[in-house]
């Protein structure tokens, strides 16, 4: 058995040190996933704490069928949507035809090193960072978006273009300095 396991297995029979142990162990890994989808650090915080007492309620329902951290992944992505739906989130409708259009300078996103884009990611609105995060970095389709955060897949779209757009805007600010 990994230590891991045995942690886990303790934290299901309720075992407020091994819940301390595994918060100690695991909650930069979850913040970081907060922190893609909050506006600041103090908001990812907030996600994180609120995350870590879901984790806390749920670790009973963990089978060890899967890794542990791809359901901790699972936690902390769907609290910080939920999170975000409490009002915080806007998205604005765009017909399909325009969300479709190929846009060559979202290229130069996928040129930047994975900090310089998180940095830059954590600056987006939220409907952008929202739907950027779940699309291109938690690897959603946007029919699955739609129906996460029930709107439409063309709307998910022309979340994703003006995300990437308002990237190559902040890129650009950034290459002038």
């Amino acid at each position: 058995m990994s230590d891991n396991e045995k942690l886990i297995r303790q934290c299901q029979q309720k075992s407020r040190k091994a819940f301390e142990e595994l918060y100690k162990k695991f909650s930069p890994f979850v913040y970081g996933i907060c922190l893609r989808y909050a506006k600041n650090r103090d908001e990812a915080q907030d996600i994180l704490q609120d995350c870590f007492i879901k984790i806390m309620d749920r670790i009973g329902d963990f089978r060890f069928e899967g890794s542990f951290e791809g359901w901790l992944q699972r936690m902390a992505v769907n609290e910080s949507l939920n999170y975000l739906r409490l009002g915080r989130n806007s998205f604005s409708d765009m017909d399909e035809e325009n969300a479709d259009a190929e846009d060559e300078r979202a290229d130069i996103v996928s040129d930047m090193t994975a900090k310089e884009l998180l940095d830059l990611i954590s600056k987006l609105p939220d409907g952008y960072r929202t739907i950027f995060n779940m699309y291109v970095i938690e690897g959603y389709q946007h029919n699955e978006i739609a129906g996460i955060l029930n709107i439409t897949e063309s709307t998910s779209r022309s979340q994703l273009k003006k995300a990437r757009e308002y990237l190559i805007g902040l890129i650009r600010n950034e290459i002038k300095m």
